[in-house]
């Protein structure tokens, strides 16, 4: 669809939001055009505003994803150099394929640039004739192809398992009857494996692609991210696992139809580790959308959803994980983990550092005091030089609640001094760093918080933030975005400004999720951890980037960084703060940057939970062009000094690379 009847289409939204009546007769509309070829793609993209129309997307593929001569040379190139090239099997269960599908499914295999394949089949018990003959055919045609017939109809995962029993590669790849292979697909798993020969699950990114052979609605995937894969499938697909690791879990479980491929991922990712859990960024996948052949998924959502949930429920059980899992409303079904809190509940000790402004904090205190519900908690209050009458007074009034400490610290606004200093003199197994310009808005948002920090892999967890309009403040931070100097790009808050309701990209702005860092606005963790990783750096960091840093120390010491969107808060940001924009304030604030290049340069250039195919100059998942990754097909004929594992993120404006 054009641009303009895009952006008309999302300027009308926003106007009708303000009557309900209104709202409810465009919603119907939207309802009405999703049902037609083009229109699920045109309201997706109306309702995201960082989705791609169908033109711009088909441009970005034209100019960065597709292969020229020079490049299949290349790979072929590199294919005859690899010493040990694996056999991959690709799986493919069949039921009533129409025939035009399920021949472009095995074209797209016999297309691979990677030669070294085989494609086991299974056609799952499909009545009449016509599947089985033209699949003996395609066997005959090819003696890579494998086929068995079930007597029974069994569903897809003992399909599935049927065909897994042909395969004979060290590696075992899952193509659905409809769908397709990119050419470079298997060389590109290859590749990765040839990098990392110990890993046992690698997946890729992937898209849509309708009857007329035109893709769509891309899904640009962040690493591996264990939490956001108990709210959904990310690693499908493509799916590309050892075949050992398969056959120790026992294939595919049925009873889990709709969700086996998620349910696979869970059990084999929990006997491995993850460094051994690898993400190729690009697009090797192409979905069938629309097609005349519906998927399983599609057919039966309820009966998927279940299945998801008990998958997910299951894996946390086998994990130790206490919580609760449900299904969320809405289209993508995506599922909601509640974490469940210990019978004792740890102390919790909160840090509200202020100067002045008692009626913010008298709000802040209010909600965290009065309309919490999660205890035992105790706050203290960091005086920071407060002088205004108001202000002595809430202190005064504050101390009858013995909940609470006025701990005075005067002098020069420095936030990691004052969390240190603060940290040190309280006393609850838990901390929560809570600035003072935050308002409670529903009574559960400290036991989610809490439930989470609980759990031993977590180092730190972050909330929600809304701006008093409703639009979105923090989602997690991202590393390595921000001004066009690249040297500048430290960090920046993932969706900020986003209207009220934004689902987010894939949904994510409602899932709990992995990320890099988050804000000390609202930043809860274990005292230990605190203490593990020496607290905040005051000498260097004393305004800007303490929390990014506090929280990439954290993850260097091997802990997760979590955000959720079930503690949900709003946060009048800086709003007892002075002005940044004095030349002392610039001086300061370039000092800080250098520190962070200089200390995490390579990291903050790299972030696993965002990743290089997004445009650093933007915090809304807008594709990056050109994008920056590796091309081994390139990178196989460098000299190995000019090889670096960690390659830094350019500047959009970059040519691509060579």
């Amino acid at each position: 669809m054009p641009f303009d009847l895009r952006a008309i289409a999302a300027r009308a939204r926003d106007i009708v939001r303000r009557w309900p009546l209104a709202h409810a007769v465009m919603h119907g509309a939207a309802e009405l055009i999703i049902k037609i070829p083009w229109g699920e793609r045109f309201v997706r993209s109306v309702v995201s505003a960082e989705a791609l129309t169908d033109t711009q997307y088909r441009a970005w593929v034209q100019a960065y994803d597709t292969l020229t001569d020079a490049d299949r040379s290349a790979i072929g190139k590199h294919i005859a150099r690899m010493t040990a090239p694996p056999l991959i099997s690709v799986i493919l269960p069949a039921y009533a394929t129409p025939l035009p599908l399920l021949r472009a499914a095995i074209a797209s295999v016999r297309a691979q640039l990677y030669p070294h394949w085989e494609l086991c089949i299974a056609d799952d018990g499909s009545p009449g004739e016509d599947v089985w003959r033209d699949l003996q055919a395609q066997a005959e045609a090819d003696s890579r192809i494998r086929i068995v017939l079930r007597d029974v109809n069994g569903h897809i995962s003992a399909a599935t398992n049927s065909a897994l029993a042909l395969a004979t590669g060290d590696f075992v790849a899952f193509l659905d009857h409809d769908d397709l292979l990119a050419e470079h697909a298997l060389y590109m798993v290859a590749a990765e494996i040839e990098a990392h020969p110990t890993a046992e699950l690698i997946y890729s990114d992937e898209d849509k692609i309708d009857a007329r052979g035109l893709r769509s609605q891309p899904y640009f995937k962040t690493d591996w991210n264990p939490e956001l894969m108990a709210g959904q499938n990310v690693v499908n697909h493509l799916a590309v696992y050892r075949r050992t690791a398969v056959e120790a879990v026992g294939g595919l479980r049925e009873g889990f139809e709709g969700a086996q491929d998620h349910d696979l991922a869970l059990r084999v990712a929990q006997g491995t580790s993850p460094d051994r859990i690898r993400h190729i960024p690009y697009i090797l996948y192409h979905w069938r959308w629309q097609g005349t052949q519906g998927s399983f998924s599609r057919e039966w959502a309820d009966r998927c959803a279940e299945a998801r949930r008990r998958a997910v429920a299951e894996h946390l059980a086998r994990t130790g994980q206490a919580a609760d899992v449900t299904v969320q409303s809405g289209a993508a079904r995506a599922l909601r983990v509640r974490r469940t809190l210990p019978d004792s509940r740890p102390q919790v000790s909160v840090i509200i550092p202020t100067r002045d402004r008692a009626d913010l904090l008298a709000r802040c205190a209010e909600g965290l005091l009065h309309q919490t519900t999660y205890a035992p908690l105790d706050l203290t209050i960091v005086d920071n030089g407060s002088v205004e009458p108001a202000t002595q007074a809430l202190f005064e009034a504050l101390r009858a609640d013995p909940r609470v400490r006025i701990l005075a610290a005067p002098g020069p606004f420095n936030f990691a001094a004052l969390m240190n200093r603060a940290v040190a003199e309280t006393t609850g197994e838990f901390i929560l760093l809570l600035n003072n310009d935050i308002s409670v808005i529903e009574p559960a948002w400290l036991d989610e918080l809490a439930a989470q920090a609980v759990r031993p892999n977590v180092g730190a967890v972050g909330a929600k933030l809304r701006y008093p309009d409703g639009t979105l403040q923090h989602a997690g931070v991202v590393l390595g975005v921000g001004a066009a100097e690249s040297h500048e790009r430290i960090a920046g808050h993932l969706y900020a400004g986003a209207r009220g309701g934004h689902a987010g990209y894939q949904g994510h702005l409602s899932l709990a999720r992995n990320v890099s860092a988050v804000t000390a606005a609202c930043l809860a963790m274990r005292r230990s951890i605190w203490d593990q990783v020496g607290g905040m750096d005051a000498e260097n960091l004393a305004v800007a980037f303490n929390d990014v840093d506090l929280c990439l120390k954290i993850r260097a010491a091997g802990y997760d960084i979590v955000w959720t969107p079930f503690a949900e808060l709003v946060h009048h940001e800086s709003a007892s703060r002075g002005s940044d924009q004095t030349p002392e304030a610039a001086r300061r604030f370039a000092g800080e940057v250098k520190v962070m290049r200089e200390r995490w340069g390579p990291v903050l250039d790299n972030d696993p939970f965002y990743g290089g195919l997004f445009d650093p100059g933007h915090t809304n998942y807008r594709p990056a062009s050109p994008p920056v990754r590796r091309r081994p097909w390139k990178l196989s004929l460098s000299p190995p000094h000019a090889q670096s594992a960690n390659p830094k993120r350019r500047s959009p404006t970059r040519p691509r690379d060579p």
